[in-house]
């Protein structure tokens, strides 16, 4: 089996509507990236760049690599070779300057916080129960207008739905201002409407506020539209480019090892046919380690 492409990712002409990143520094390289785990190569000589306030998706098979690489950009994995940064420094030396939202978390309808006390732990875990300055009550608005959850914000976030709990979530994960926003798994178990509301918002959260988001996905029909930017990781490689470029039946079937097929609907989308069905989940730690 030959290796996907790598197409250079640092060029940040792309085809989002609303104009260009606004800057061609990268935000996010890799740069002849190899990951290994318990002494197994998870994927090697990857290279990538991702530009300010680009939305890149970081799709493929599970046990591809995927959350691998978030623990990397984390500062929670060191390279087994290469080079990487975030912000033009050595993962973890950043993490104040990026929001993260691990895989999605289920809130039992008993649990009696509120959807805004969950937003502002996102400020520091430790003022818990003390009264917020002005300044911070602000921000705490401003998020929660910003994602759109101003209607149910105090209403307990067991009673909400997943949609509802999944924005507050990441407003929890942009109120320190991020400059990177990662976000693990956040459209798993949302319905097709909800997955769709939830890639807008963040396109739009890339193009108002200049973050640069990286969301690991496994269906990516719902991110399509939005998406600058996509890392596609399969057979031990990685393939990197815009949607057009990457998505195409020749280079997922080749990463997944089974026929895919990618429709072009009259409008420009792309559509992807044939994906395999994600395996249900036993817990986050069983896929952190076992189905990244």
């Amino acid at each position: 089996m030959s290796s996907p492409p790598t197409i250079d990712a640092a060029r940040v002409a792309h085809d989002r509507k609303s104009g260009s990143p606004g800057s061609s520094v990268p935000v996010v390289r890799l740069q002849g990236a190899q990951a290994r785990i318990g002494g197994r190569a998870v994927w090697s000589d990857v290279d990538f760049a991702i530009a300010e306030g680009e939305f890149a998706a970081i799709l493929g098979p599970n046990g591809s690599g995927k959350t691998t690489l978030l623990r990397v950009l984390l500062g929670e994995l060191p390279l087994a070779a290469g080079t990487a940064s975030v912000l033009g420094r050595a993962p973890g030396a950043v993490s104040r300057q990026i929001g993260y939202l691990p895989q999605r978390r289920h809130f039992d309808a008993t649990i009696r916080i509120r959807g805004i006390d969950l937003v502002r732990l996102g400020l520091d875990g430790a003022r818990w129960g003390l009264p917020l300055r002005r300044s911070w009550r602000e921000r705490v608005e401003e998020v929660i207008d910003l994602v759109g959850a101003g209607e149910y914000a105090s209403r307990p976030i067991g009673r909400l739905s997943g949609g509802e709990q999944q924005r507050l979530l990441i407003a929890q994960a942009l109120i320190s201002r991020p400059k990177v926003l990662i976000l693990d798994e956040p459209l798993d178990s949302l319905d097709l409407p909800n997955q769709t509301s939830v890639a807008s918002l963040l396109s739009r959260i890339c193009r108002q506020q200049g973050v640069t988001v990286l969301l690991v996905a496994h269906d990516v029909n719902p991110l399509l539209t939005y998406l600058d930017r996509v890392v596609y990781f399969g057979a031990g490689r990685a393939a990197v480019g815009t949607p057009h470029e990457v998505i195409t039946a020749d280079t997922l079937s080749r990463l997944y090892g089974v026929p895919i097929e990618v429709l072009h609907a009259a409008d420009g989308r792309l559509v992807v046919v044939g994906l395999p069905e994600a395996p249900a989940r036993h817990s986050d730690r069983h896929e952190h380690h076992d189905h990244d």
